[in-house]
């Protein structure tokens, strides 16, 4: 493995990630993954868990052309449109952490908006490959 994850003893225990991720390899970059279909028709309208799903398939395909795999993750970040408050953010992480992403120390971040119109959810990745 090209990524060792560790949780730090004296720090707060995180829930199902790590606190910290040491690489040793090649760096594979994603941008963010969007919950879009192949024809760039949004996937899951107005639900949170439904996007997340598309994008996390997304997101694999193209760590998957980097010639990484979500073993190989060593971050994730996780944008949700949080119109009131926290609000979608425990949704949207249920679904992150039961998906093959879910052990990569990971930010999970509630903003106002993404760039396609009626998108709720984007994850970008950082891999490391030998």
């Amino acid at each position: 493995m090209t990524v060792d994850r560790h949780v730090v003893p004296g720090l707060f225990p995180p829930p199902e990630y790590s606190h910290v991720s040491v690489a040793k390899g090649r760096l594979v970059l994603t941008a963010g993954g969007v919950p879009l279909d192949a024809d760039g028709t949004l996937v899951g309208p107005g639900d949170y868990a439904e996007q997340t799903r598309r994008v996390i398939a997304n997101l694999l395909a193209a760590l998957e052309a980097g010639g990484a795999t979500a073993v190989d993750v060593a971050k994730t970040t996780v944008y949700v449109v949080t119109p009131h408050g926290r609000g979608p953010l425990g949704e949207v992480w249920e679904v992150v952490r039961s998906s093959p992403l879910a052990n990569a120390p990971s930010t999970l971040l509630g903003i106002s908006t993404l760039g396609y119109e009626g998108q709720l959810v984007e994850i970008e990745a950082i891999a490391v490959v030998a």
